[in-house]
C-alpha cells in the first residue's frame, strides 16, 4: 500500500470513528469507557498526521503552496469542533451542532485534498 493509500484509509477510519464516538457521546453509551476507544482514535490520528507530513515532504513546497495551508487551518478547526462535540459541549444541542459542523469541515478537507485547491468543493 502506498503512503497516499494509507493516508486515505486512515482519514476514512478517523471520520467513521468520529461519527461513532459522537453518537455514543450523545447517547451516553458505556462504550466510551472502554480502553480501546480511548487509545485507537489517537493512534489513528497520529498515523494520519504522520502520513500527511510524509506526503507533503514527497510533494515538496511548490506542490502544496496553495492548498496545504488551507487544509491545515481546516484541520485545526475540525479538531476544535470535534473537542466541542466530544468533550467541551455542555448541552446535547451544542454537541450535535459541533459534530455536524466538524463533519462539514471534514468533508471540506477531503475535497481540498482531492482537488488540490483551496476552493475544495467549488473547484470541481
Amino acid at each position: 500500500m502506498t503512503v497516499k493509500g494509507l493516508h486515505i484509509v486512515l482519514a476514512a477510519t478517523t471520520g467513521c470513528l468520529f461519527v461513532a464516538r459522537s453518537y455514543w457521546t450523545n447517547r451516553g453509551s458505556p462504550v466510551l469507557s472502554r480502553r480501546w476507544i480511548k487509545i485507537v482514535p489517537h493512534l489513528i490520528d497520529t498515523l494520519l498526521l504522520a502520513s500527511g507530513a510524509w506526503l507533503a515532504m514527497q510533494i515538496g513546497l511548490a506542490g502544496v503552496r496553495g492548498w496545504l495551508p488551507v487544509k491545515l487551518f481546516a484541520l485545526v478547526l475540525y479538531i476544535v469542533l470535534g473537542m466541542v462535540a466530544l468533550k467541551w459541549g455542555r448541552t446535547k444541542p451544542i454537541r450535535v451542532t459541533a459534530a455536524i459542523m466538524a463533519l462539514l469541515v471534514f468533508g471540506y478537507i477531503a475535497c481540498v485534498a482531492a482537488t488540490k485547491s483551496p476552493w475544495g468543493p467549488v473547484s470541481v
